[in-house]
């Protein structure tokens, strides 16, 4: 079942425009990016992004900026209230999460803790 509620999780207006160029170029401009949260990384916990086309019975579907973003329950216990952004400096660019629950992160960005 997919509930349709509030943003628990958002995209900025940089990491928006970043990824509906992408579904646009993959021909999937009604696909939603997922967003979850597996064991592993040098924190812990790491992130994880993928483009999805399917919406799992009980995944989460939130709006942002235009953008459908999915998370599985246990990812949202983690990631609620975060924020994904696209970042673009003179190391490259690409997708970070800003993560108000995580109590630290490591140098990467890719991984954190949570309490």
């Amino acid at each position: 079942m997919t509930i349709e509620i509030e943003a628990a999780i958002t995209v900025t207006p940089a990491a928006a425009t970043k990824l509906q160029s992408l579904l646009d170029d993959k021909g999937q401009a009604d696909s939603g990016l997922r967003v979850f949260v597996s064991g592993g990384g040098c924190s812990g916990m790491q992130y994880g992004m993928a483009i999805e086309t399917e919406v799992r019975e009980l995944d989460e579907v939130f709006e942002s900026e235009g953008i459908k973003l999915i998370v599985d329950p246990n990812s949202l216990m983690y990631l609620a209230g975060s924020e994904v952004d696209y970042v673009d400096n003179m190391m490259g660019g690409g997708f970070a999460i800003n993560n108000p629950n995580a109590i630290s992160t490591c140098g990467c960005g890719h991984s954190f803790r949570s309490s």
